[in-house]
């Protein structure tokens, strides 16, 4: 599903929204998500799933071609949990 699908489903959901205010929606929601887990918080969105920064270490990787070894330096990352109910659709 793309971007401009979302949109469009917002738009059948709310007849009387233009396609611009519910791209605006779309966006200021998704911008709202991107600053609050680049602050460090935790998103819950009920019956779709959590995310959360999680940070990962320094550690030693080796290049695949020449075995030697590489630094990999720290960086934090995002942690995706579905929850129960979006499982248990993808599984049936």
């Amino acid at each position: 599903m793309k971007r401009s699908d979302i949109v469009r489903s917002i738009q059948v959901q709310f007849k009387h929204m233009r396609a611009t205010d519910a791209a605006q929606m779309l966006d200021t929601i998704a911008d709202q998500m991107i600053e609050s887990v680049a602050n460090g918080n935790r998103i819950e969105v009920r019956g779709f799933g959590t995310f959360q920064p999680r940070a990962r270490a320094t550690k030693i990787g080796y290049n695949p071609c020449t075995g030697q070894p590489m630094h990999l330096a720290a960086s934090t990352t995002i942690l995706f949990k579905p929850s129960r109910e979006l499982t248990k659709e993808m599984n049936e």
